[in-house]
């Protein structure tokens, strides 16, 4: 594991993709489908929010922070006459497990059991207080297939990472447009991210004109040295928010962990388009 990042970080690496191809893989897509979820988002909002219960659109717009409110609202409630939260996990358990199947069919399933049972063990040690998304998807009954158990793993740990995300954005004063604006300032392109979030061109401008009178872009939209001090400041609070359960871990636990997610996380990765999450290219 990389002795230069924070290991919660290295590890959220390998982890993300694997709970990434809920949103991509063809087998995910077809059992959203099937239970009546047809359209992306209707399987993303669906599959996503489904732990919450059937819930309206404002506390997804509260958890998942960076999506535009509108586009929101047009997914929830009304979703869920198509499909009931429960209808939304049984497709999403099942999508994931096809398809990590298919993607990890050639890995040695020794390996694919020792991430699982890392994973799990490390999802069991989490303290969910104020995640609200990771203690959702916590709280669920665990799957029965290998593959099911390792998405669901996963997942609870990428959601435990986000929450604490989320909450050292709002600590750091930034709004879900503002986090996006300023990140697109940095290292990824707005034509990729702000389509796919869902804000319009004038509410991203007055985004970025806040952030301009704090100091971290400039007029002409580059990011500042205080800009990036500021960001690289939260994405440090949002490592210290996910490494305590790794804390008791011996380094060489953490190596044979990352070591078992690697060939893993590389195949889920290479199977996916651009996902607007800010993984690093060498990851």
């Amino acid at each position: 594991m990389a002795d230069l990042v924070h290991p919660a970080r290295a590890l959220w690496w390998l982890f993300e993709p694997v709970h990434a191809v809920t949103y991509f893989q063809p087998e995910c897509r077809d059992a959203f489908e099937e239970a009546g979820l047809r359209g992306f988002w209707r399987g993303y909002f669906g599959g996503r929010s489904a732990p919450l219960g059937a819930v309206d659109a404002p506390p997804v717009i509260a958890a998942f922070f960076n999506f535009a409110p509108a586009m929101v609202e047009r997914a929830l409630p009304a979703l869920w006459s198509l499909a009931s939260p429960e209808e939304a996990l049984a497709a999403r358990d099942k999508g994931a497990g096809a398809a990590l199947a298919r993607l990890l069919e050639h890995v040695d399933r020794e390996q694919v059991e020792q991430a699982v049972e890392t994973l799990e063990q490390a999802a069991a040690r989490l303290d969910c207080a104020g995640r609200v998304l990771a203690a959702a998807n916590a709280a669920l009954p665990t799957p029965t297939g290998l593959y099911e158990r390792l998405w669901r793993a996963a997942t609870v740990m990428r959601e435990h990472r986000g929450d604490g995300h989320v909450a050292a954005l709002v600590a750091s004063g930034l709004d879900g447009c503002e986090a996006l604006v300023i990140r697109c300032a940095m290292d990824m392109r707005r034509e990729q991210l702000q389509p796919v979030r869902g804000w319009t061109d004038e509410q991203w401008d007055a985004a970025a004109g806040r952030l301009v009178e704090r100091g971290w872009l400039t007029a002409a939209g580059t990011v500042t040295e205080l800009g990036r001090i500021r960001h690289q400041g939260l994405e440090a609070a949002t490592d210290l928010a996910a490494a305590r359960v790794w804390e008791d871990y011996p380094r060489a636990e953490l190596d044979r962990l990352a070591a078992a997610l690697k060939p893993i996380s590389a195949l889920c990765r290479s199977s996916l388009p651009f996902y607007p999450v800010g993984l690093p290219d060498n990851s």
